[in-house]
């Protein structure tokens, strides 16, 4: 039997390498001053770590079978693809809107206004990074 909690740890670790492996090939400067390298290759080490605790994790209790949802991961593989086009055609506030209805398909219950608060915070993060770290989204 496939343990779920010990794939999903494998996996995290598989993505921190994948991902923190290349950043490393930048440089990573210093925490005072930090290079291009650095933010991809921490954010990295933190996802190695979660996937070991993960493992570990998993190896203490029962274990969970793992099974795919092929129509969940449809329509959340779709609702990714809706909120990249709709941001580029239209603007992102229609993409990350989109988005969370979209995805809220997926779950075992459809709830308008948890999908309300869920896209208000996202816009609210969107427009943090847009006006205060200067980020350039084109929300509107």
């Amino acid at each position: 039997m496939n343990d779920r909690n010990l794939i999903r740890g494998f996996v995290l670790m598989a993505l921190a390498v994948g991902f923190g492996l290349p950043s490393i090939g930048y440089s990573l400067g210093s925490l005072g001053r930090a290079g291009p390298g650095l933010f991809p290759f921490i954010v990295s080490c933190m996802l190695f770590v979660i996937g070991v605790i993960t493992v570990v994790r998993a190896r203490l209790v029962k274990p969970v079978p793992m099974n795919f949802q092929v129509r969940n991961i449809s329509i959340i593989l779709a609702s990714l693809c809706g909120f990249a086009l709709l941001s580029h055609y239209i603007n992102m506030i229609v993409g990350i809107v989109f988005m969370v209805f979209c995805s809220g398909f997926a779950s075992t219950s459809y709830s308008v206004s948890r999908n309300l608060k869920i896209a208000a915070v996202l816009l609210l993060i969107a427009l943090a990074f847009q006006k205060l770290l200067g980020v350039n989204l084109p929300l509107y």
